[in-house]
């Protein structure tokens, strides 16, 4: 499992998947959504903007295993 850490209260989706080094750039995130299976804790979910926030487990084609943590400072 390879933990992301954030400095926001959230990360989108599209924005993680770039982060991760998933997809090379924001412009083929909806291609790579479409085209593959995401889960975030454990419901399917293929839109980009979908707030991912510290805690939660993102897999991907039930591979890569990614989770948020976070340094966020309000």
């Amino acid at each position: 499992m390879k933990i992301i850490e954030i400095t926001s209260p959230y990360i989108t989706l599209g924005q993680l998947l770039k982060f991760a080094n998933v997809i090379q750039s924001g412009g083929e995130t909806k291609f790579y959504l479409m085209e593959n299976t995401i889960t975030v804790n454990g419901e399917l979910d293929n839109r980009r903007g979908k707030k991912c926030y510290p805690g939660d487990i993102i897999i991907i084609n039930n591979k890569i295993q990614l989770k948020i943590a976070s340094h966020y400072e309000p």
